[in-house]
């Protein structure tokens, strides 16, 4: 994992905020299955993290939740970027171990391998091949869903899976929308991304040369409506701002192609053309 796509200059995902209809079944997943550690927790919600006290997830429990509705806009999968081949390694023994149903592909610029929460929300556990063997023409990456040597990651390594890796971060998030036209107009001229890979029915896009911090698509179908808000799923995910200056310029993009900033004190938020929430944030 290179950490370069993670830090300044570089805007990326930090934290991801889903409901759960059931928190005590979901914590007990995410913790023995994916790896989380706890550091917080109420009674309706758990903000899970990796190294003990950075926020990568949080789980909330609404009072009057709903199942995860299908075919709307919204979560299509967050992903766990592992630091190591070797913790990917660890990572696919474990699911074996522990019977836990997975897809896998390999993308070229990492391996992933994928699987669902007990709600349905999606999850992909990766780890990325160095940057220096991504391949490059005109400004997109070459980005495919291959199969996956399962094999031969799991004669990468001996070690067994104990927890997330302390530097395991939120690598990027996958998100069901409406519409890809709308969609390219709020992410590449409101919040500055750059499209780097168009794919059937689908967009990726990054700051800083990442393969991608953001995939969007419509493969829920064009026009796809938003689901409930009290349903389970995607709540929000933040955005890693490096400073005030480069927020407020998203910020004015942002309304300069009419899409809507709520500012609350120092908390900035704005929602993508289906619905999508995002919290800006400063690094």
């Amino acid at each position: 994992m290179e950490k370069k796509f993670f830090e300044k200059p570089t805007v990326y995902v930090g934290e991801v905020n889903i409901n759960v209809t059931d928190l005590k079944k979901a914590l007990t997943f995410y913790q023995n299955i994916i790896g989380f550690k706890v550091l917080e927790k109420t009674e309706e919600s758990a903000v899970l993290t990796a190294d003990g006290k950075t926020p990568l997830l949080t789980l909330e429990q609404p009072s009057d939740v709903l199942p995860k509705e299908q075919k709307t806009t919204g979560l299509y999968h967050f992903a766990i970027l592992l630091p190591s081949r070797s913790d990917l390694s660890a990572f696919l023994k474990h699911m074996i171990q522990t019977r836990t149903p997975i897809g896998a592909a390999d993308h070229y610029v990492s391996e992933a391998l994928y699987l669902s929460d007990p709600d349905g929300n999606g999850i992909e556990v990766y780890h990325d091949r160095p940057a220096s063997e991504w391949s490059w023409t005109d400004g997109q990456v070459a980005m495919a869903t291959e199969q996956l040597d399962g094999d031969d990651i799991l004669a990468e390594s001996s070690q067994q899976w104990t927890s997330l890796p302390e530097n395991t971060v939120m690598g990027h998030i996958h998100l069901h929308v409406a519409d890809l036209k709308d969609t390219e107009e709020f992410y590449i001229n409101g919040l500055g991304f750059q499209v780097v890979t168009n794919y059937p029915g689908a967009l990726f896009t990054s700051t800083g040369d990442y393969h991608h911090h953001i995939g969007l698509n419509v493969w829920n179908g064009i026009g796809a409506k938003a689901p409930a808000k009290n349903s389970a799923g995607l709540n929000w995910f933040t955005l890693i701002f490096p400073d005030e200056e480069s927020r407020e310029a998203a910020i004015s993009r942002l309304q300069e192609v009419g899409a809507k900033v709520y500012k609350e004190g120092n908390n900035v938020s704005t929602e993508d053309p289906s619905g999508n929430v995002i919290q800006l944030r400063i690094g």
